[in-house]
């Protein structure tokens, strides 16, 4: 049984001619929440795309570009850090339980791509935008004060962890 997603802007492959040409796609108010609560946002204030379809050797290539308002909490404090996503995407949707052809070589280059499946009839770009925005967010954020917070917590640095300073350490002992 499936759910759903929060953000679903389904589009059936026989009319993919329709979406040939860029297309505009929002998150509503209700979406952005939820998408916040899925995501462990503190805020997603805008999520937006544009994308157009094209069907090559089978695959169907969604091009285009997302953009996000949100906030996320810093690893260190839990206070909200203000980030905007904005990116180019290319995404290959192929459908489930198909690889690609034995035999047939896949060529990667900077035109790399995500791979996306779907059931054959019905493809979502909301959810593909909603993971796309997922994958583009800065992990680990971190406030600005998260250092001295940690500092003050008794958290070493990377610097003071390293087995150079572990070494410095040594011959200070000396």
């Amino acid at each position: 049984m499936s759910t759903t997603p929060e953000f679903s802007r389904p589009v059936r492959v026989d009319q993919l001619a329709r979406h040939a040409q860029p297309v505009t796609i929002t998150a509503d108010a209700a979406e952005r929440e939820a998408l916040a609560r899925r995501f462990h946002l503190l805020a997603l204030d805008r999520l937006e795309a544009d994308y157009a379809l094209s069907e090559e050797n089978g695959a169907i290539y969604a091009k285009g570009r997302v953009r996000a308002d949100l906030a996320q909490p810093c690893v260190a404090t839990g206070v909200a850090v203000p980030e905007r996503v904005d990116t180019d995407f290319l995404l290959r949707f192929v459908r489930e339980g198909e690889d690609a052809p034995e035999g047939d070589e896949l060529e990667l280059d900077a035109e790399d791509c995500d791979t996306i499946g779907y059931d054959g009839l019905v493809l979502d770009m909301g959810e593909a935008v909603a993971e796309t925005v997922a994958l583009a967010m800065t992990p680990y954020p971190r406030a600005p004060e998260a250092d001295s917070v940690l500092r003050e917590a008794g958290v070493l640095s990377e610097e003071q962890t390293s087995p150079f300073a572990a070494l410095l350490s040594l011959k200070d002992k000396k």
